[in-house]
């Protein structure tokens, strides 16, 4: 960790721009960054030290450590070998780190495009939501190169990290995340259905609430947001058309390997149907709203 000393962040969006702000505050080292949308970046510059970059290819020159939080597959590619890309300008010897929740395929195909420039590409998505970006308790799971893993893992770990793990080459890092999602999605059905169940039953439901979260129902999505499920409230959090984009590369990855994932392709159609009514930039757990007039 002692040699890097200049870090670039690519991507300031409800979780890039905290992340970013984590590093210029507490990792001691140069910070630049760069957004799509330059107001985001110069707001971001004037609330913390650090430079701001117009360019991908300009953050990333003469970086130690490129870290990324972006959209998609699409926006991956072209921030990284588009024209003005990081490709551009990148040292031999960076290590570029992507915490875009992207499919492990674009992953693979980018550590090896990197890997012939001497460079080193790591897939780290994370979990824990726009709560866990501002205050630094991220998880963060990582596929690639071992030697570089326990290069970057110390600093991630002081910066926004409360777990961080190596799962395995690349692409590891991207398929646990999928994993991560379809638990998620998969416990906040069936928590959107228990509640909307006991609403209709006439319950009290903060009494329901406090009881069976002492017991076996208990889950993090149930002392974080049964509550405001309950009470139609969810201007917050992971959005319902991140978490659409996420199952769907989730079942595009289940056509390579056969996992069978009934579960998951009808939640996501319910989180189809809510982005039709005009609710995607709801908080996740509105999969309740299908169900509760």
């Amino acid at each position: 960790m002692t040699d890097i000393k200049n870090i670039s962040f690519l991507g300031l969006g409800v979780m890039g721009y905290p992340m970013a702000g984590h590093l210029a505050n507490k990792s001691g080292c140069a910070i630049t960054v760069y957004n799509r949308t330059e107001a985001k970046a110069d707001k971001w510059v004037g609330e913390y030290k650090g430079a701001k970059a117009v360019t991908p290819a300009e953050a990333a020159k003469d970086q130690d450590l490129i870290c990324l939080c972006v959209g998609n597959d699409d926006d991956l590619r072209n921030v990284l070998t588009g024209s003005d890309g990081v490709a551009e300008t990148v040292k031999e010897g960076a290590i570029i780190v992507d915490h875009t929740t992207v499919s492990a395929d674009v992953s693979r195909e980018m550590s090896a495009y990197f890997a012939d420039k001497g460079v080193t590409f790591l897939d780290a998505p994370v979990s824990g939501g726009e709560a866990g970006a501002v205050n630094g308790v991220l998880t963060v799971m990582v596929g690639g190169d071992k030697a570089a893993y326990d290069k970057v893992a110390p600093l991630f770990k002081q910066v926004y990290a409360r777990e961080i793990r190596h799962m395995g080459d690349s692409g590891a890092g991207q398929l646990t995340k999928m994993v991560n999602q379809m638990c998620i999605a998969g416990v906040l059905q069936g928590l959107a259905e228990g509640l909307s169940f006991g609403m209709k039953s006439g319950l009290d439901m903060d009494e329901v609430l406090a009881v069976i979260s002492a017991g076996s129902a208990q889950s993090w999505q149930m002392e974080n947001r049964g509550k405001t499920m309950v009470a139609d409230k969810f201007d917050f959090g992971f959005a319902v058309d991140w978490i659409y984009k996420d199952l769907g590369i989730a079942l595009d990855e289940a056509e390579n390997n056969g996992a069978v994932l009934n579960m998951t392709r009808q939640i996501r159609e319910y989180y189809k149907e809510l982005q039709d009514a005009g609710h995607g930039r709801c908080d996740a757990s509105a999969l309740i709203k299908r169900l509760v007039a």
